[in-house]
């Protein structure tokens, strides 16, 4: 049987009370995952900035409202769902989130159906979700799955509208130069300098996508030094290559990646949405322009005053 590849982009949270216990809900017989724990959250809606996604989903599943606190892990993860045909690729952030209102309460008629406060003895004792394994660094039982999963209602087709998650880098050389890609024309943002970076491909971690786009876009082999932001953008008549206005909704990663060994930037993709690449100092780097994107990263990473 082939499976219809499918994406989709989570938001889950990691909450902690003051005896250290996790937050977890237990999937319900509406999820082909029944009796397996889980962190809060789901799937944003379109547009839905992943961090508000988290706060919605926690006051869904939980009863609590809560607010953020950090950016804890950003992941993928591909899973197949035969009972629906499906091979399922999701993008997954998880935050770090703290209480400030509500009363703990199940979630009613959904995909989850208890909630519980449990040490990490207990929940080495249930049956996990690998993000909750990696969330937590617990090792836990083995997922079940539903004997006879309920079908899930067929996916609403959006001719119109687009969904990326795409993973980008603040990148520098040991001299602390940027390393910058100019969009090429037909592309949004076309004329600017952004980070090098792209859209992740199926079923590829974004941590890789960003490594394997620098290569393509600049020559440059580089390593991630660190998990840097989160942002959203939402353009409902982006024009781009489809020669059209479309419902554009963005999801970007961005890491802190060092060259370790920089060489003179080559574009290795022809004809693609990289026209050019160099190396800047932040000086120099303030005088190009930039994007709005590539200029709040930079700026939020520090390397821009």
């Amino acid at each position: 049987m082939t499976l219809r590849q499918e994406r989709r982009i989570a938001a889950y949270g990691v909450c902690r009370d003051d005896s250290g216990r996790v937050l977890l809900v237990q999937m319900s017989p509406s999820s082909a995952h029944y009796g397996s724990w889980n962190l809060p959250g789901g799937g944003i809606d379109h547009g839905e900035d992943p961090a508000d996604a988290v706060v919605r989903e926690f006051l869904e599943e939980t009863g609590l409202v809560v607010e953020i606190t950090g950016l804890r892990a950003v992941s993928s993860e591909v899973v197949p769902l035969p009972h629906i045909g499906v091979l399922r690729h999701q993008d997954q952030i998880v935050y770090d989130v703290r209480i400030t209102g509500g009363e703990l309460t199940p979630e009613a008629d959904g995909t989850s159906h208890r909630v519980e406060w449990l040490s990490d003895a207990e929940i080495e004792r249930l049956p996990l979700f690998d993000r909750v394994r990696d969330a937590l660094a617990v090792t836990g039982q083995p997922m079940v799955a539903h004997p006879n999963p309920p079908a899930d209602p067929p996916a609403e087709q959006h001719p119109d509208r687009g969904q990326r998650f795409s993973a980008y880098g603040v990148v520098t050389d040991p001299a602390g130069r940027l390393l910058l890609t100019l969009i090429s024309d037909g592309y949004p943002g076309a004329g600017t300098w952004h980070l090098p970076g792209g859209g992740t491909d199926f079923g590829e971690d974004p941590a890789t996508a960003v490594l394997r786009e620098l290569s393509e876009e600049t020559g440059q082999t580089g390593r991630i030094t660190e998990l840097l932001s989160v942002t959203n953008m939402h353009n409902p008549a982006a024009w781009g290559p489809e020669g059209r206005a479309m419902d554009w909704h963005g999801v970007r990663v961005t890491y802190r990646v060092i060259i370790d060994t920089p060489s003179d930037p080559v574009v290795g993709e022809v004809g693609g949405s990289t026209a050019a690449a160099g190396w800047f100092t932040p000086k120099e780097a303030m005088t190009l322009r930039l994007n709005r994107p590539a200029l709040e990263a930079l700026t939020r990473a520090g390397v821009l005053s």
